[in-house]
């Protein structure tokens, strides 16, 4: 008879087992990025898309040349920027860090640039290297410089990161093409709570707005989308998953009531038994 009572509570600590360790491999499975990688038969490879210029966008272009009266004619005034990780004007490390900059060139909203001596030149599409290429063009053209050295920088592109990241906010792009994951590693990865099976990406373009769905659960989701690279003013948001949800709105949840529901039932059986 003692064998008997012990087998009830015997087999309700194998359900509780096998309950935790199901919960934690699904639990596995919805974390883990390019769980797909093994499976893959061949490399897959993305279009490589470089930062383009677009209306509204801010430049700095410096001129260099042996002539010293082409760089005072071409080059606008030196100005202080601040720079640091984020665009947040409260941080520490954007207060601390300062450096000095060109006077930029805002593209209008035709895609031009006013340039000195030369007027308008159209930019938009161009990536900044092809801006540099052309302006150098131009100017060896009219002959106002010999074998001048353009130099491009962006000034004012970002992209903004919302959602269950671990540092959300603006980030400035400093570099020619930049990916959804070199965004989400600058926001500190995604917190246990996101969802890494959407991650959603907003994009603007004129008028219009394009919403992208990633999957970072899978590799060939995340390398063929055509959300890969970033572009600048792209909003990436990271949406919370059940278990935040169920957080926000705990007490008022049919799952909670369920669940302390059971956990009375198995108290009871335990002392009854």
């Amino acid at each position: 008879m003692k064998e008997y009572k012990r087998k009830p509570l015997q087999w309700a600590f194998f359900v509780m087992m096998t309950v935790l360790i199901l919960s934690a491999c699904a639990s596995a499975k919805k974390t883990t990025y390019f769980q797909d990688v093994r499976n893959l038969s061949q490399t897959i490879s993305s279009q490589v898309s470089e930062i383009k210029l677009k209306p509204n966008d801010k430049i700095s272009i410096v001129i260099k040349s042996k002539d010293p009266t082409i760089s005072e004619l071409f080059n606008l005034p030196i100005s202080q920027q601040v720079v640091g990780r984020r665009t947040d004007p409260s941080s520490y490390e954007s207060q601390t860090q300062q450096s000095q900059y060109a006077a930029g060139y805002t593209v209008d909203s035709d895609g031009n640039i006013d340039f000195p001596m030369i007027g308008k030149i159209q930019v938009a599409g161009l990536t900044r290297m092809e801006t540099a290429k052309y302006i150098k063009q131009l100017l060896e053209e009219k002959e106002f410089a010999t074998n001048p050295i353009v130099t491009v920088e962006y000034m004012n592109l970002h992209i903004s990161i919302l959602g269950e990241v671990k540092e959300p906010g603006q980030y400035i792009i400093d570099q020619d093409k930049i990916t959804i994951l070199d965004a989400l590693a600058k926001a500190g990865d995604l917190t246990i709570y996101g969802r890494r099976d959407s991650v959603m990406v907003i994009r603007q373009d004129g008028s219009k707005n394009t919403t992208y769905m990633v999957n970072m659960t899978s590799a060939k989701n995340v390398l063929q989308s055509p959300a890969y690279f970033l572009q600048q003013n792209d909003v990436v948001y990271v949406a919370p998953n059940a278990a935040r949800s169920r957080q926000t709105n705990e007490f008022q949840s049919t799952s909670f009531w369920l669940s302390v529901s059971s956990l009375l039932t198995t108290i009871t059986l335990f002392i009854l038994k």
